[in-house]
């Protein structure tokens, strides 16, 4: 939370701009040219896991393990076959969905498959994955990092995101869920428009504490240093 203050706070000190409209950070994300992938959801036997994928070459990893020459509609489930490209065999039958960007979570070219949860079957796909050219396992945290370096997602929805994820209880549940909507974030804004307006109408001044103490002495020395 408090980094997100800080943030705000800096980026009011620096000049009057809309600091409550998301936006991309001007900065590529790490390794944005590669496309990645990950289980997106929890390790172990499940009734279902989420394979998910971002980045350049997500469309083509699909049409490869789904032996298609189109890609499904946009944003609508489908019920494909997935299989290994590297020997042909069979690895699960999956929903997949296609999201390009920039309406993705992400901002880039995302896939998500909905797959079996068996260790063998999430393994197989994650493997399959990898044997396609371009594509890396993505490091921890790197699809919420690559969503804000796109402008998805400001800082106090990024940190409010974490917190939900990792929610045990239901105030926790609640208090992340209004951090994810906005209300910090919305909240620090109006803090920030305020710090915007009073620095600028004092013109260029910034830390007026820094002018404020002398050190004991100074002044008799900077005399003694002119006589």
């Amino acid at each position: 939370m408090w980094r997100g203050l800080w943030t705000l706070a800096a980026q009011a000190a620096r000049g009057p701009r809309r600091l409550c409209t998301r936006r991309s950070s001007g900065a590529p994300a790490p390794g944005s040219g590669a496309t990645i992938f990950a289980l997106s959801s929890g390790q172990g036997r499940c009734g279902i896991a989420v394979i998910r994928t971002s980045g350049p070459s997500s469309g083509h990893a699909l049409r490869i393990l789904t032996a298609a020459r189109d890609l499904p509609p946009a944003r609508h489930a489908s019920l494909r076959l997935l299989s290994d490209p590297r020997s042909g065999e069979p690895l699960d039958r999956a929903l997949v969905l296609w999201f390009p960007g920039p309406r993705s979570f992400t901002g880039e070219d995302c896939v998500e498959f909905h797959v079996h949860g068996g260790p063998a079957v999430v393994s197989g796909v994650l493997q399959a994955l990898g044997s396609v050219p371009g594509l890396r396992p993505a490091e921890a945290g790197e699809f919420t990092r690559r969503a804000f370096a796109n402008g998805k997602l400001n800082l106090t929805e990024v940190e409010g995101l974490a917190d939900l994820i990792h929610a045990e209880t239901e105030a926790q549940r609640r208090q992340a869920l209004r951090q994810l909507d906005g209300e910090l974030g919305h909240l620090c804004c109006g803090w920030a428009e305020t710090l915007t307006k009073r620095t600028w109408k004092y013109g260029h001044w910034r830390w007026p504490w820094v002018h404020i103490y002398e050190m004991p002495g100074a002044g008799r020395d900077s005399a003694q240093g002119r006589t």
